[in-house]
């Protein structure tokens, strides 16, 4: 059973305190005999206690490491040695700057982090209205289409000819199935950014999910030719087959829309040091070095530029890239080629 946040919490800051005053007073006995310098060592613990509040949330850790350093300095570097003795004025007055250091501290870093709390929200909130704009505007013209298609063959379904049908029913079929696309990448946005997904890792032929994946890339786009360069020998690389497979065809398919100019597109996967790099490369237009980091965060959501302006993935099929590979235990991660062009790529561990 994985523990709550709360519980990890709690533990991730008590080892904290146990570090840091384990350390400060291994640091302390080390140097307490040496000439001009023992006789700072109770300032060594007001940084402890100040390193402690700062580090840790809340105001119980500040004074549990004020209590200990108290005692720590009373008991072992204090006359006489190794026992208590609490009528030592020196000891009281540490004590009292120690608690104030402790509270104002813990005031400070709580308010700081409440801040940046404040601000992550805030940036959610103004991301998801973006999202909103852009899948609103993004969706309108491909549901416009299929509705005044779908109007047009049944008032004139008399006058047209089969091959004027097959035309307009084709063109639904494309603007359905690129819908449908789009309401898939936002379901994962949806489920990764909520926290809802649980990913189950199973070994997958590596053969089977590229296949799978020129399989999809070639129904939608059968005039794009993609270059594969993957091992001979057969590799197993543990994952969700489904939501990797989405995150190499989203990558192709930004490449299509998007590399203006591109002639060639390759797709590569080596392996190096127990890891599968995945590489997806493009001799396009590249990708402007100030949007590169919008792009991966989501933050971005107008696909500019596109070669396709009736059909924009609204820009979140990287940022879903990105999540799905984090929760995989790798990073995505996007550059220009020097050449020309771009480079889109992940690592996953290979099964031992």
């Amino acid at each position: 059973m994985k523990p709550s946040g709360k519980r990890k919490r709690i533990i991730k800051n008590a080892l904290a305190l146990l570090l840091i005053m384990t350390a400060v007073f291994g640091v302390s006995i080390a140097i307490q005999n040496l000439p001009a310098v023992g006789e700072h060592i109770t300032t060594i613990f007001v940084f402890a206690v100040f390193l402690v509040s700062m580090v840790t949330d809340g105001y119980v850790y500040g004074i549990i490491a004020t209590a200990i350093s108290v005692l720590c300095i009373n008991f072992a570097f204090t006359f006489p040695y190794f026992a208590f003795n609490f009528t030592v004025p020196e000891n009281i007055v540490s004590a009292l700057v120690m608690l104030v250091i402790s509270v104002m501290t813990s005031t400070l870093t709580t308010k700081l982090k409440s801040w940046e709390a404040l601000k992550a929200e805030g940036e959610k909130e103004k991301m998801r209205a973006n999202l909103l704009r852009a899948v609103s505007h993004d969706l309108r013209t491909p549901l416009t289409t299929i509705y005044a298609s779908g109007s047009a063959i049944l008032e004139n379904y008399d006058t047209l000819s089969d091959d004027q049908k097959k035309l307009i029913i084709r063109g639904i079929s494309q603007d359905s199935e690129w819908l449908a696309r789009i309401v898939e990448n936002l379901l994962s946005v949806t489920r990764l950014d909520g926290g809802n997904l649980k990913l189950i890792k199973t070994p997958t032929l590596l053969d089977e999910l590229v296949d799978s994946v020129m399989q999809k890339l070639k129904k939608r786009y059968p005039e794009v030719t993609v270059t594969l360069d993957i091992p001979d020998e057969p590799l197993f690389v543990p994952m969700d087959a489904l939501l990797i497979e989405q995150v190499l065809v989203n990558v192709l398919e930004n490449a299509v829309q998007h590399a203006e100019g591109m002639t060639e597109l390759s797709l590569s996967v080596k392996v190096d040091a127990g890891r599968a790099r995945f590489e997806i490369a493009d001799d396009g237009c590249g990708i402007d070095r100030d949007r590169l980091a919008d792009l991966l965060a989501g933050r971005t959501f107008a696909a500019e530029g596109s070669s396709d302006k009736q059909k924009r993935n609204a820009g979140i099929g990287l940022s879903v890239c990105a999540s799905i590979v984090k929760v995989h235990g790798g990073e995505f991660y996007a550059k220009n080629r020097e050449g020309g062009g771009a480079v889109f790529g992940f690592s996953l561990e290979t099964e031992e």
